[in-house]
């Protein structure tokens, strides 16, 4: 993914071990919902695509997926897998019948490859923000850690497919607690694939 983002402002309080974890990014592919700070919570974005069906459906089932991967064996054969399961098919088909009963769309995470870092996040969208727009955003960490932020547009550029903008973001509003649980996410994903490779390598 193309999207890169500025290192945040450095901080005089912070360590320099502080520092450096808030440059470490990785690519990945989370649940973004965003709007800007300036319109109204719990209302579709303007210019934002409906979700669809389609849609619907993967962002449902992306949390359970990723725990699966993540707990492997463990969690298949737990016996708290089939009501997981039973969840996320009534929460799919509330969803669906709300966006049945709202054709303008209604507001909800849906999957997207984004960049991460401790200071930012990158996204593709199909709207394209000034750079100094202030967006509210939720990200959905796998399995499931829910971020609220809000963050400063750095950077708006057309996308290599001519469609989307990749744009740029910096965390304004971060709770410790949240950069502690995205920094971990990151190290860990960086983790797991230098595991993976070296089990392939091998």
């Amino acid at each position: 993914m193309s999207t890169t983002m500025l290192p945040p402002s450095p901080n005089a309080t912070k360590t320099l071990s502080d520092e450096r974890r808030e440059w470490i990014r990785i690519d990945d592919r989370v649940l973004l919902e965003y709007q800007l700070l300036a319109e109204m919570v719990d209302v579709p974005t303007p210019g934002l695509p409906p979700a669809t069906h389609e849609a619907i459906t993967a962002a449902i089932a992306k949390p359970t997926s990723d725990l699966l991967l993540r707990s492997g064996e463990q969690l298949a054969q737990s016996p708290l897998l089939p009501w997981m399961m039973k969840v996320d098919w009534l929460l799919e088909v509330i969803l669906k019948t709300l966006a049945k009963m709202h054709p303008e769309g209604i507001p909800m995470a849906q999957i997207a490859d984004v960049t991460l870092s401790g200071g930012g996040i990158g996204f593709p969208s199909p709207l394209q923000f000034a750079a100094g727009d202030m967006l509210r955003l939720k990200i959905i960490l796998s399995p499931f850690i829910p971020i609220h932020t809000t963050t400063r547009v750095i950077r708006s550029t057309r996308a290599k497919d001519g469609i989307n903008f990749d744009i740029a973001t910096e965390f304004i509003q971060l709770s410790s607690d949240d950069q502690e649980h995205l920094i971990r996410h990151i190290i860990q994903t960086q983790a797991e694939r230098l595991r993976g490779r070296r089990n392939h390598a091998s």
